[in-house]
């Protein structure tokens, strides 16, 4: 059945359309966490370079998410979507009428479920990133963000005026009250230097907490768009995996063997996502990363490519990759100049190091100078 149910996802994700909501970037050719990362913190970071501007992100994480689709209004969605028939009724079929028991000690009776998708199937996430395709933000100045069940509003907040950021929380927090939402944070960012008092956010009569810091999708990002956090936190996980290299070592596996558990255990947690934030390291933070891959190298005995190789190497493939992508939601901001300078891209304008490090204004000078 799970063989099936992974023929059943790609063959959906191959039939989706083109107009689906850009912003869900799980399940979609050539999108990943770092592109929903780099989406959110360009967003931010441009409006930001403003005057008398600061932004507000409402992380949403819904508890039981899967459980709470509806297959009839499910179907619905997918037959919008331009799904065949056919495959639409299997759907329906495949989420209704599903025995469930629980086995401790004795079985209890069976309970039927016409609600939700089954925990652990390879379909849910995608049904449920289906289920909530509608989801999209209603006012200009605002953006909401998806990777499956994990959603971010963003509110870009211009002269202290929150009403469509307000809003848009109270149009999501009609789908809130069907879920549990106590996990719920929320992220000012102002760097103005006299700041004010920022009213709390309100989701179904109770107080949003907000927070400083909090991981989004895998990476730690702070109210200070600085990534110290981040940093520490991949660096005291690397080094814990560094003793096995060390003991593997120790039994006497070959270098190619050390290295390649290297590059998938400890170079995977180093460079994850880093297109999004390593752009916007300080020099410290950079130090502490490198002198990672310096014990590995003593280790393996052989030459490891530094971090800032990586990182320029992932930034050039992946702006390759969104210029080749006319459907990806930031192809536009790769905008070519006249056929004079063939190959040449218009670079953005930032009137902070914060935005000219970021990633799609890191980018743009990369292809610049390739070519």
């Amino acid at each position: 059945m799970k063989c099936f149910e992974r023929l059943v996802k790609d063959h959906i994700t191959s039939t989706l359309p083109d107009t689906l909501d850009p912003l869900q970037f799980a399940y979609r050719p050539n999108r990943s966490t770092d592109d929903a990362i780099s989406t959110t913190l360009h967003t931010a970071l441009t409006h930001l370079d403003k005057r008398n501007t600061y932004v507000r992100m409402l992380f949403i994480d819904y508890s039981s998410a899967f459980n709470t689709i509806v297959p009839s209004k499910l179907v619905i969605k997918l037959e919008t979507l331009g799904l065949n028939p056919a495959l639409c009724n299997w759907v329906l079929d495949f989420l209704t009428g599903r025995p469930q028991v629980v086995r401790v000690g004795n079985i209890s009776s069976p309970l039927i479920l016409n609600t939700g998708a089954p925990q652990g199937c390879v379909l849910s996430p995608l049904l449920y990133s289906l289920f909530t395709h509608d989801c999209v933000a209603t006012h200009a100045s605002n953006s909401i963000i998806k990777f499956a069940d994990d959603t971010t509003v963003v509110g870009l907040i211009t002269n202290n005026d929150e009403t469509a950021y307000r809003e848009e929380v109270r149009a999501l927090g009609v789908w809130c009250q069907e879920n549990n939402v106590n996990k719920t944070k929320e992220m000012i960012v102002d760097f103005r230097k006299q700041q004010r008092e920022h009213p709390p956010i309100h989701i179904d009569g109770t107080v949003v907490e907000r927070v400083a810091s909090f991981k989004f999708l895998g990476i730690h990002i702070t109210d200070k768009l600085n990534w110290s956090t981040h940093t520490d936190s991949i660096v005291k996980k690397a080094q814990q995996r560094l003793f096995n290299l060390r003991r593997l070592k120790k039994f006497g596996l070959s270098p190619k063997a050390l290295t390649n558990f290297y590059r998938c255990t400890i170079e995977s947690i180093l460079a994850g996502c880093i297109t999004a934030w390593y752009g916007n390291c300080s020099a410290l933070n950079r130090k502490a990363l490198q002198r990672v891959v310096r014990s590995a190298q003593r280790i393996t005995g052989g030459k490891l490519p530094a971090l800032q190789d990586t990182y320029t190497t992932r930034c050039h493939r992946k702006a390759i990759k969104i210029i080749k992508d006319i459907n990806h939601p930031s192809h536009c901001l790769f905008t070519p100049l006249s056929s004079r300078r063939r190959g040449q891209y218009r670079c953005i304008k930032a009137g902070t190091e914060r935005l000219k490090n970021s990633f799609y204004l890191k980018a743009i000078r990369l292809l610049n100078s390739h070519h």
